[in-house]
């Protein structure tokens, strides 16, 4: 780690590797514990983030230290799903892997001793992989749902660098989501809860702590195709990271999020393809950058068309 560090005062924080994490928050939303089809899908979703630390904010990017971080991002995740017509422990199976090319751009005042440099970076490429598995049981209106996802770290990584799309770092992810469907008042609730279980970034020597996180969807459908609502979400770290300098403090990033969302289904050439736009705006934020971002997830059966 660069002597500059050791000049950083008392109490200025770091966490999840300068506030970038694993879990992206807000990735789920309304109808999360509802199971796919049989067969295969394509699920793609367009997402995009812009937010700032504010200029008396210390952030590290890698092994650099940052004031005044200002990023934006955008990332276009592809989502191959097969979900198998069959049961395991009474519930619907469902695989994916996702991917994504993206780009990144950072400007930030770089510390060194006594000086600040301005610095602006980007970077266009592709982001690591996330595989994951999914149980979904149904009684009803009721729907459940269990996961389990990780980080393959083979994105774009530079610890030297501000802008990057992977993280540097394996992790693991565990939790379930919760649906409440009527469709006969047409109003669905969903709730998915989840803790990420990080490993050590080998170029930085550090750990990002543990960290826990809810998304929530809240939406009333207007007509068999259309529906309006409201989104959530809450990322809470609640372990420090480990291997950092100790003037750096082991304070725990978070942020909460609320914002509208609305649907549609549409059909071409005899499939029902689900669309979802949504947007969030950060409150109550410590130790991250904070902002707003959109989400559009877009998905396609891939099975033969009715």
């Amino acid at each position: 780690m660069p002597a500059l560090l050791l000049l950083l005062p008392v109490g200025a924080a770091r966490s999840d590797e300068g506030g970038v994490s694993f879990w992206l928050p807000g990735q789920y939303a309304s109808f999360a514990a509802i199971a796919p089809a049989p067969g295969f899908s394509l699920p793609m979703q367009s997402y995009y983030y812009s937010g700032d630390a504010g200029a008396e904010k210390a952030l590290t990017r890698g092994d650099l230290l940052t004031f005044g971080l200002d990023t934006d991002f955008f990332a276009q995740f592809v989502v191959p799903t097969y979900t198998p017509d069959t049961k395991f422990l009474g519930a619907r199976p469902s695989f994916s892997m996702a991917f994504y090319p993206g780009w990144n751009r950072t400007s930030a005042d770089i510390g060194i001793g006594p000086l600040d440099i301005s610095r602006t970076d980007s970077v266009t490429g592709f982001g690591d992989l996330y595989p994951t598995a999914q149980l979904f049981w149904d009684r009803g209106v009721h729907n459940w749902m269990a996961y389990l996802t990780g980080d393959v770290p083979v994105g774009t990584y530079d610890p030297d660098r501000l802008s990057n799309l992977g993280i540097g770092h394996a992790a693991i992810d565990a939790g379930g989501a919760y649906t409440y469907l009527n469709t006969e008042t047409g109003w669905e609730f969903s709730a998915t809860v989840g803790v990420t279980y990080n490993f050590e970034n080998p170029d930085t020597g550090q750990t990002s702590g543990i960290d826990s996180h809810l998304d929530i969807g809240l939406s009333r459908s207007l007509s068999e195709r259309f529906f309006l609502g409201l989104v959530g979400y809450a990322y809470v770290q609640v372990t420090p990271d480990e291997g950092q300098p100790a003037a750096l403090g082991d304070f725990e990033s978070r942020t909460f999020a609320v914002g509208p969302q609305v649907g549609y289904t549409f059909d071409v050439g005899g499939r029902s393809i689900y669309t979802n736009l949504r947007g969030y705006f950060e409150f109550a934020v410590q130790n991250r950058t904070k902002g707003g971002s959109v989400f559009l997830t877009v998905d396609v059966p891939l099975g033969a068309a009715s």
